[in-house]
């Protein structure tokens, strides 16, 4: 730590009046406590920052996310500095809880604002009870409780819809003087669905040349954490708040013309194509939801690009959030199987926190293949995906829904390992965001409380949307056993489905499947269960044996 060691500056204690704790998810000076009034400046406000080796062993964090973590960190520390703020960092293995324990009785009470993540919530809400901290509301989300509340709260199942309309009113985003929706639609999803054509040139994603701090923080993640997953791109790591800047002013000016007619899009060329990558930005404060939010409406772009964009950030971002505390974590109110099988997640070691019971509507059972660590699966579309994970820490929302987790559901992979596997992966993925999208969304383990129906497909939709099919060994009008997988499940789980009018369609076309080939779609998904559990990768002959069933493995009694 030399070079970031160096550039603190010692702090005179007796100069601060308020000491304020700034947590990760929190890095920018314009919000919370510690920001400065006439009769309070900023070198009177002490600001201390965790940097605890305890939370980075909870999980397999990617390497890729400790690095973005700890390079943001100590980059806001040096701003916050520079700004006028006595900062003080604090090195530990201990968890954040004991850390701030031991500051408060030496300092006196500490200001905060309340952490996004749960886990951390539940952490420090002792000392908030005990007023060693002194905890204000979250500055940075767009709606409250009572908007919610007020819009889905009394209609389960929940509806991102109703929320979405209520938030865009409420911020007045989109919407004429009489409270309409611009364009006559709130939604223009049906605008947003064409696959990657060629038509327009992809973008070059922005890079960040490393300075000495990262530089340090490559170097501390490669060498403490070398065992964690993935790899440390040192070029893909913005730090700064200059970073942070110049990140969303290429999203505006380089992603957002295409991001609407291409945001369901995938291939394998190109592994952002026009989404803006920010999220990871918004999850650590650098970037503020209600500035790009209104950036974005301000911007001269198509209707369908900028209303996409909004509908991510001021409807889905807030309302999964809102979800996710109103169901303490998905553990409350949500009225289905619970499960307690879970970890660790496709056998990685480690001290991996003790396994909440986790919604598990649908009951299936089966351990996270190691493909999803790396290992060749012979599915080029889930392979393509799994290596962007685990060399970047990320890859946009499709493959992420309709890869990741559709091909996860259709294996009945466990809901919590999936979840889990998503957490540690993923650079901007925190307990309210993983768990709604993966548990609820991803997965349907949480049934209807916000999805109307699983968000599982075959492999038309995949050979639509994306273009992995035609590098694939499997080919999609005969031998990919994806399809056999999708038809495999909704047998599986027909009584679940029964009355679902979003479902009606394929239940009919399911009952019109002959026996014979319903038998052998069970034995499809027998035989992918088998190959991925023994972590190798399945051939176009495994599948014709199956179909055929010659040498068939019998589905496991979960299944």
């Amino acid at each position: 730590m030399g070079a970031f060691r160096n550039a603190l500056k010692p702090v005179e204690q007796a100069s601060v009046q308020r000491w304020c704790y700034v947590h990760t998810d929190q890095l920018n000076l314009d919000v919370g406590p510690w920001r400065p009034t006439p009769e309070r400046p900023r070198s009177s406000i002490g600001l201390i920052m965790i940097e605890t080796a305890w939370k980075a062993k909870q999980r397999p964090y990617h390497q890729q996310k400790l690095a973005l973590v700890l390079t943001n960190l100590r980059h806001f520390a040096l701003e916050a500095q520079e700004a006028g703020h006595p900062v003080v960092v604090l090195h530990d293995d201990r968890p954040y809880e004991a850390v701030l324990a031991a500051q408060a009785e030496a300092l006196g009470p500490i200001h905060a604002m309340r952490w996004a993540e749960r886990e951390t919530r539940l952490a420090l809400e002792p000392l908030e009870a005990d007023g060693a901290l002194v905890v204000e509301e979250h500055a940075g989300w767009l709606t409250d409780r009572a908007l919610f509340d007020r819009a889905v709260g009394e209609k389960r199942p929940w509806r991102m819809d109703a929320f979405y309309r209520e938030a865009r009113k409420a911020h007045g985003v989109l919407v004429t003087d009489e409270g309409k929706p611009i364009g006559g639609k709130w939604s223009l999803d049906a605008e947003n669905r064409l696959p990657w054509d060629g038509a327009v040139p992809l973008p070059d994603v922005p890079k960040f040349p490393p300075d000495a701090i990262t530089q340090e923080v490559v170097k501390t993640v490669e060498a403490r954490y070398g065992e964690h997953p993935g790899r440390v791109t040192p070029d893909d790591l913005p730090a700064s708040a200059a970073d942070a800047e110049r990140a969303w002013r290429w999203a505006l000016d380089e992603a957002m013309p295409y991001f609407g007619p291409y945001e369901d899009a995938m291939t394998v060329q190109h592994r952002s194509l026009f989404h803006t990558r920010i999220a990871t930005l918004l999850n650590l404060g650098r970037l503020q939801a209600g500035r790009v939010v209104h950036d974005v409406e301000r911007a001269e772009l198509a209707l369908n690009s900028k209303e996409g964009f909004i509908r991510q950030v001021l409807g889905w971002r807030e309302f999964i959030r809102h979800v996710h505390d109103a169901t303490d974590g998905l553990t409350e109110h949500v009225h289905v199987n619970m499960s307690t099988t879970s970890r660790p997640a496709g056998g990685w070691p480690g001290a991996w926190p003790e396994a909440p019971a986790t919604v598990d509507a649908l009951g299936d059972d089966v351990p996270l293949p190691q493909a999803y660590w790396g290992t060749a699966s012979g599915l080029a579309c889930l392979d393509d995906v799994t290596r962007a994970v685990v060399e970047d820490g990320w890859t946009h929302h499709i493959p992420r829904l309709m890869v990741l987790a559709n091909l996860g559901t259709l294996i009945g992979v466990r809901p919590r390992e999936l979840t889990d596997w998503f957490w540690a992966m993923f650079t901007d993925a925190y307990d309210w965001v993983v768990e709604p999208n993966v548990l609820a969304m991803g997965t349907y383990a949480t049934g209807p409380l916000m999805s109307t129906k699983p968000y599982v497909c075959g492999t038309p939709y995949l050979k639509r949307m994306g273009d992995a099919c035609k590098e694939c060994a499997f080919s999609p009008s005969s031998t990919c056993p994806i399809s056999d997988m999708y038809w495999a499940f909704l047998a599986r789980h027909a009584p679940l489905f029964e009355g679902n009018f979003r479902m009606a369609m394929p239940m009919r076309t399911l009952a019109k499947r002959s026996p014979e080939k319903r038998e052998a779609d069970a034995r499809v998904h027998a035989k992918v269960v088998d190959v991925l559990g023994q972590a190798r990768a399945l051939t176009p002959q495994d599948v014709k044996e199956a179909r055929a069933g010659e040498r068939a493995t019998e589905p496991s009694p979960a299944q």
